[in-house]
Formats: C-alpha cells, sequence, structure tokens
C-alpha cells in the first residue's frame, strides 16, 4: 500500500451563474488539465431563496457529462429528450449530453430552508463526444451505504467499497464517487488506482487527506494572500487533489469527524476547447456546435 499524497490544495471561490445563481466554484476552467478527465465542480449552498431561485433556464450542452448530487433542496429538470423530474435530498442526475441536448435545471424553495447541492462535469472523450444523449436519476433509496468496522460511513454513487457497487455504472471514464463520514479517532484508507485522478471535496468538520502532516509540502491555491493560518487539516469548500502516484488514499481524524465527496476517473489525456456549456477537442469542432445550435441542427 503506498499513500497518495497531496498535490494541491483549492480553495473554492465564490461566482454567480445561471441567471443568478450564487455559488462557489471549487475547480473549473483555470484548472483545466490537472482534474483530468472532470472539468467543474460547482457548490451551492445558501437559505436564502433569492440566491438560488433564478436557476439555470434552457442552454445547450455537448461533449460533457453533467452529474447533480443534491443534500438539501429540490431541483427541477427538463430536457429536449422529454425527460422530466425533481431530485431531492440524496438523489443524483447523471446526463450524458453527448452529441446534443438542450435542458433547464431550476430549484424549487426548499422544504428545509436551505439549498445544497453539488453539479460535476465530467468530460467525454473524443471517440464518444457524439454519442446519444442519456439521462439517468438516481434516488436516494437507491444509493446504498455501507458502514464500516471503525464506524466510516459510505454513500456509493459510483465505484465500489467492501463489495458494495453504486448504481452509476458503465462509464467511459470509470468514475468513483463516494460521498463518506469519518468519525473521530479514525483511520479511513481506501484503494484509489494508479494513475487515476482522485480528489476530495469538505463538506463539514476537517481531517488530514495524507500522511505527512506538512502544510508547506503542497500548493495551496485560493486562499488570502494576508492568510498566515497554513494549517495540516483541510476543512469544508476545499478541495484536495492527490498526486497521480500511490494507489490508496488515507483519511486521518482526531478531535472532529469530517465529511467529504471522494471522487476519481480515468485521466483522458486529450485536448480540450471549452467555450460556454460544450466542450469539444478543438476550435474548429466548438465553431460547428455552436453554427449548428444557431441554424437549429445542434440536436440530433
Amino acid at each position: 500500500m503506498t499513500i497518495r499524497r497531496i498535490a494541491k490544495v483549492f480553495k473554492s471561490q465564490p461566482t454567480i451563474e445561471g441567471a443568478g445563481v450564487h455559488l462557489k466554484r471549487a475547480f473549473g476552467y483555470s484548472q483545466v488539465p490537472q482534474f483530468d478527465p472532470f472539468l467543474m465542480l460547482d457548490d451551492f449552498h445558501t437559505s436564502h431563496p433569492e440566491e438560488y431561485l433564478a436557476g439555470f433556464p434552457w442552454h445547450p450542452h455537448r461533449g460533457i457529462e453533467t452529474i447533480t448530487y443534491i443534500l438539501e433542496g429540490l431541483v427541477e429538470h427538463r430536457d429536449s429528450m422529454g425527460n422530466a423530474g425533481v431530485i431531492g435530498a440524496g438523489d443524483v442526475q447523471w446526463m450524458t449530453a453527448g452529441s446534443g441536448i438542450i435542458h433547464q435545471e431550476m430549484p424549487k424553495e426548499s422544504p428545509t430552508g436551505t439549498m445544497w447541492g453539488f453539479q460535476f462535469w465530467a468530460n467525454l472523450p473524443a471517440n464518444q463526444k457524439m454519442t446519444p444523449p442519456r439521462y439517468r436519476e438516481v434516488k436516494a433509496t437507491d444509493i446504498p451505504e455501507v458502514v464500516l468496522e471503525n464506524g466510516v460511513k459510505v454513500k456509493v454513487v459510483a465505484g465500489e467499497v467492501a463489495g458494495v457497487k453504486g448504481p452509476v455504472r458503465d462509464i467511459v471514464i470509470e468514475p468513483e464517487m463516494l460521498d463518506i463520514t469519518v468519525p473521530p479517532g479514525t483511520i479511513f484508507s481506501h484503494p484509489s488506482p494508479a494513475d487515476y485522478t482522485s480528489f476530495v471535496y469538505v463538506l463539514e468538520g476537517a481531517g488530514y487527506f495524507d500522511d505527512c502532516r506538512d502544510p508547506y509540502a503542497y500548493e495551496v491555491v485560493g486562499h488570502g494572500w494576508t492568510d498566515m493560518d497554513r494549517r495540516c487539516t483541510c476543512e469544508p469548500e476545499t478541495v484536495v487533489l492527490f498526486e497521480r502516484s500511490g494507489d490508496t488514499v488515507q483519511v486521518t481524524t482526531i478531535e472532529q469527524p469530517v465529511r467529504f465527496l471522494l471522487v476519481s476517473g480515468k485521466p483522458l489525456n486529450e485536448p480540450v476547447a471549452w467555450y460556454g456549456p460544450i466542450v469539444m477537442n478543438t476550435q474548429e469542432e466548438l465553431q460547428v456546435a455552436f453554427e449548428e445550435f444557431n441554424n437549429g441542427t445542434f440536436i440530433k
């Protein structure tokens, strides 16, 4: 077993997207290709309806997959394939845009008063960019939760833990997506395929994400220039990107628990041409996509 070391730590940054949704961007365009095959992670977490109800009205996608995971609140989805539905707490929507889809995602007034969810963008390889679109809605009741001997709880969306497989399968980048809670005073180890991109996004609490315990052993991105408090632990709204070498992710807690998303996938190692909601391999392909959208031939 070789522990993966931290390569970089990113602090999510506030931004506004869609028709006025306030969110935190954990990583995105500026970090390509560090997170290959993943392109973006947005965290929308607020108790103010005016910061999320405007939503994401009708817009196109091509060449990617969008993954939405809701912890609190409700989001309504409609798309050009005729799909429609509402996902709520614990639900996942995994949409393969492929050759092209037009959809909207509109948050509803949250029953708890809080809206909290995440959207990932995952890239598609060149030979899958123009695959037919596919839509999957996974309810919370269909996502297994594994409780390990040390008390660690893992919701398995994609991937496998202790012989239990998640419901999202047959994805070209072979993704793993786990929602993990580690109690205080616990060490959690999880195999991570060599050369795969692996990262965590911290939701609650704090923990150590490698065995080095040296806050100066890696670059920290997104903190203020006056921030002199460099810690070994990683806390909420923080992305931990691991080095590619090593075959195990190890997380240690001391006095408090930590909850985080662990995500990994097989890098594509292909060029990325990205503008707005469309991600292709070349600028020429981007131009074709936008011309087709404007002349009405985008949907195949």
